[in-house]
């Protein structure tokens, strides 16, 4: 049995994988909650996530009450879909009792509307209001985001009566580091960090030690800014309000995290035509049907320039060297393009990129763009005139080359700018348009130099 204790090492094992995937095959539960039970909860979740989908009902059902209710918030959307599907109603609301009222939120929220409120009914009153009201917000705004445990005090005690409070106060959170200051209408007036607090001598008004200049995050603002917010000024904690202004609950760092990975893989399986969505994890026909709806844009933008091609048919048939060299212009200027792209659209995310500075940062891919065009013109010049012979088709490619690597700087700022500036996701489409741009013109730029100079 090999010794699943963390030692600054990822613990998940393909060993580990292996040892569980055999006992569970041949019905040794035992042995397989032996090598589960040391794991944290999140490393259980990966061991989960990589079993087979029938070895992975296996699994819960062997851990049964024993299974940590924090794995499930750090499951695979579709994996969780199916680890719940095994757990009967009444045992997981046991388990979501245990949960911040976000987590539960989280787990909840994908399930059908009679699934969520038959769980619903089995969780105890007071949660059951608190995340009930926790999935009445939108899904990725800060009041679905937000924890309802949280300590708050009125800025007119002192100290001593916050401290004394907190050791007498038996229904108070796990775990908290910040203290929320409060008028008498529940409305966040200022906040204490918990260290600043229990450095301070008891009879000091809360309010002397407070600090008044806290960000406030509307019950409904998008949780993407929430996540921007927390980076730009380094938070670890914040309030969330309702509308009147009133307290509602927390928002924490380990839930931003969260978010920020979130945003991240979002973007990035956008940019590639990918549904992020349990893609890892779907069926095959499943994966096939998602990803083909993209593939059949790629497919149209690729019939236009393969018609910009056709246009230039008779000069090919004359230079079979064209037909060689074109694809070589298509190629870097798509890559070019990627990288502006790329850049583009994240710096859109974190507001580096905005209508202030988009000229000076336009200018300068575009001057970027002819650096690198003239370098690339000169060495794909000469290696077509090494290779063919004719130093004229070197210039042709040449030319082409930096027309096309300015053409797709300028695109990969121009295209996700545009989209952003209509309220549209710049990861969304942005590759394909991009590439059907860098296409098009370095066909056109190479293939019409080519009939202008060559014949």
């Amino acid at each position: 049995m090999p010794d699943v204790t963390f030692r600054g090492q990822y613990v998940v094992s393909a060993d580990l994988i292996r040892e569980v995937s055999d006992s569970l095959r041949e019905n040794r539960t035992t042995d397989a909650l032996a090598l589960s039970r040391g794991l944290h909860a999140a490393d259980i979740a990966d061991l989960t996530e990589a079993l087979p989908p029938e070895l992975r009902d296996a699994l819960v059902h062997a851990l049964g009450r024993e299974l940590d209710p924090e794995m499930l918030t750090e499951l695979d959307d579709q994996v969780l879909d199916e680890v719940l599907e095994q757990i009967e109603p009444e045992v997981l609301a046991t388990h979501l009792a245990e949960l911040d009222t976000d987590d539960a939120a989280e787990v909840l929220e994908d399930l059908d509307a009679d699934e969520q409120e038959r769980i619903l009914e089995a969780l105890p009153e007071v949660d059951r209001e608190l995340v009930a009201e926790a999935l009445s917000y939108p899904e990725s705004s800060a009041g679905r985001l937000m924890q309802r445990d949280y300590v708050a005090v009125p800025e007119y005690w002192t100290v001593g009566q916050v401290i004394d409070w907190l050791r007498e106060n038996e229904d108070l959170p796990e775990d908290f580091y910040e203290l929320f200051v409060v008028d008498p209408g529940h409305k966040p007036v200022g906040a204490v960090p918990l260290s600043r607090a229990m450095r301070s001598r008891r009879p000091i008004p809360v309010a002397d030690i407070m600090t008044a200049e806290q960000k406030l995050f509307p019950v409904k603002m998008d949780q993407e800014e929430v996540a921007f917010q927390f980076e730009q000024y380094d938070l670890t904690s914040a309030a969330v309000v309702d509308e009147n202004g009133r307290l509602m609950g927390q928002i924490t760092i380990d839930d931003v995290v969260d978010v920020i990975e979130e945003e991240h893989e979002e973007d990035l399986h956008r940019l590639g035509g990918v549904n992020a969505e349990g893609d890892l994890f779907h069926s095959a026909g499943e994966t096939a049907r998602r990803r083909s709806s993209w593939l059949l844009v790629n497919l149209f933008t690729a019939v236009i320039a393969s018609l910009t091609i056709a246009l230039f048919a008779d000069t090919i048939e004359q230079i079979v060297a064209l037909a060689i060299l074109m694809p070589i212009v298509a190629s870097m200027g798509g890559n070019a393009g990627t990288q502006t792209l790329t850049v583009a659209v994240r710096a859109l995310a974190t507001k580096e990129l905005t209508t202030a500075n988009a000229w000076r940062i336009f200018w300068k891919e575009t001057v970027v763009g002819g650096y690198n065009g003239v370098f690339f013109a000169l060495l794909a010049g000469a290696l077509a005139y090494f290779w063919f012979g004719d130093p004229m088709l070197g210039v042709v490619i040449a030319l082409a080359m930096i027309v096309n690597l300015v053409i797709a700087g300028v695109s990969g700022l121009a295209i996700p700018i545009a989209m952003w500036r209509t309220g549209m996701d710049p990861a969304i489409s942005a590759a394909i348009l991009l590439t059907t741009i860098t296409d098009v013109v370095g066909f056109f730029a190479f293939l019409g130099l080519a009939k202008i100079i060559l014949f």
